[in-house]
């Protein structure tokens, strides 16, 4: 019996580890290919734009109309700067919408101080579903002409953005996290691809990237710096892994899935045919737009969602285990929501590029990666304490992904200094790699984790986001 058990353990032990093998090389694979994929759309971006000038389009009357949309929730401490910062951004047609969702501080207070509001009258059209709306307010002052600050019921971010939809007068919509500092030219760079492509554009994205340690003065970033917190730092790494190595290549084959919540444009008409943002999900801004492009398909519209390679937003990132497992945690949830939501598009020819090869990957390898890498963990050691563990086999193959996940890493380095350069200084580059080299070690297991409670938190039918406390720029003026 005891042979026969042992037998089994063995048989079992070989084919973990040839399935945990072909995994390995197929997600190393996915990776490769991504690099490749984005390398090619990178070049192609930088000879169509090199010569760009936009200034043509911020001087013309023809420039399309967007509607600048910000949801708020006790934001006092930078509200008012951060107001004033979109209010300068270098565009000729658009207005700025603040949706104050029920704040419990003096937000609004700030707000009708500072840029002299008062109550209007408003025509409300009820395009998608929000909750009460208690007053939308205009400046007295001219020179605030663009900016409309809606007072609503609490509802969350998906909520305020909806009400924001309702209230916008224009044919593009582009929602920003109050909290973000946006390039100057950034709404003229996220603009141009619902001018130029051919095939219908829904949404554009831009590069997101991370704030921290940056000197930022009157809402307006003055100096880049690399952060001071190694787990900042580590962000940096992954932003540049996610945006210039992953989403540029899914743009690249019109498989893009996610325009990231920080900042992203849409084609409003599109978001209100979709019914606007779902209530229901953590992950609003993913499945709003896997619900736009599968109506699209569905009618057979042919559509775009493009890609901007350009740093237009910069946001925060969280600087403490707590608050970061909180964000992958939901994270985590948004995405699994959205695939078992949208589900039926998966592997489903109907639905082209996004059905079979978008939606499998993100799946295979962006959903299930952290649960077949943690459950593979523990198989791993039940089969090591009972002694059927081949060590030469594990430390080759824990060596060969680790340097696997360096080389990545600098990869996405080299990316970044091949395209933009935020960060200069030689300095600021050994820094990031040697970050690298401390990512698979200190900081990958957290995320892992924060991934498997998320999806333990969704079975147990978790929907709260949980508080996102951020430090602000304040402590980064000088």
């Amino acid at each position: 019996m005891r042979e026969y058990l042992e037998h089994y353990i063995s048989l079992t032990a070989i084919f973990f580890n040839h399935l945990v093998l072909v995994y390995a090389i197929s997600i190393s694979l996915f990776y490769l290919v991504l690099a490749s994929l984005s390398a090619k759309a990178m070049r192609r971006y930088k000879r169509r734009n090199s010569f760009v000038d936009y200034r043509s389009l911020l001087s013309s009357q023809f420039a399309p109309s967007v509607s600048l949309i910000a949801p708020a929730y006790n934001e006092s401490m930078t509200i008012v700067d951060n107001v004033r910062s979109l209010l300068a951004l270098h565009y000729n047609n658009y207005e700025v919408i603040i949706v104050n969702d029920g704040s419990k501080d003096n937000t609004l207070d700030l707000l009708i101080e500072a840029y002299e509001l008062e109550k209007v009258e408003w025509l409300l059209h009820e395009h998608v579903a929000a909750k009460p709306v208690r007053g939308i307010y205009k400046a007295k002052n001219p020179a605030y002409h663009k900016l409309v600050v809606v007072d609503k019921v609490n509802g969350g971010k998906a909520d305020a953005l909806n009400v924001g939809i309702n209230v916008s007068g224009n044919k593009y919509i582009a929602c920003i996290d109050v909290d973000c500092v946006l390039e100057s030219d950034s709404l003229l760079k996220l603009v141009k691809p619902f001018m130029e492509e051919k095939s219908q554009v829904i949404a554009t994205g831009g590069v997101i990237r991370i704030a921290n340690s940056c000197v930022v003065e009157d809402g307006r970033l003055v100096k880049v710096k690399v952060p001071d917190k190694f787990i900042a730092r580590v962000q940096v790494l992954e932003y540049f892994r996610a945006f210039l190595m992953g989403r540029m290549a899914w743009a690249h084959i019109n498989g893009l899935l996610l325009i990231s919540g920080a900042f992203g444009m849409f084609h409003k008409a599109t978001v209100i045919k979709a019914g606007g943002y779902n209530h229901d999900t953590v992950g609003e801004d993913m499945e709003l737009l896997v619900r736009m492009r599968r109506i699209m398909y569905e009618e057979k519209k042919p559509c775009k969602v493009a890609f901007i390679p350009d740093p237009l937003c910069w946001t925060e990132a969280p600087q403490t285990w707590s608050i970061l497992n909180k964000q992958r945690n939901r994270w985590t949830r948004g995405t699994a929501e959205t695939l078992l939501l949208h589900r039926k598009m998966i592997l489903n020819p109907r639905y082209g590029v996004l059905g079979m090869i978008s939606l499998p990957a993100w799946v295979l390898y962006e959903w299930m990666a952290p649960l077949i890498e943690f459950f593979g963990l523990l198989f791993f050691l039940c089969l090591a304490l009972l002694g059927f563990t081949n060590w030469v086999y594990f430390f080759s193959f824990l060596a060969l992904v680790y340097t696997f996940a360096i080389m990545i890493s600098v990869f996405a380095i080299f990316f970044e200094e091949r395209s933009y350069q935020q960060y200069k200084k030689p300095k600021h580059m050994l820094r990031l790699v040697l970050t690298a080299v401390m990512e698979p070690v200190f900081y990958h297991p957290v995320t892992v984790w924060s991934a498997v409670k998320g999806n333990y938190d969704l079975l147990t039918g978790k929907k709260s986001w949980g508080e996102m406390t951020r430090a602000g720029f304040a402590q980064k003026k000088n």
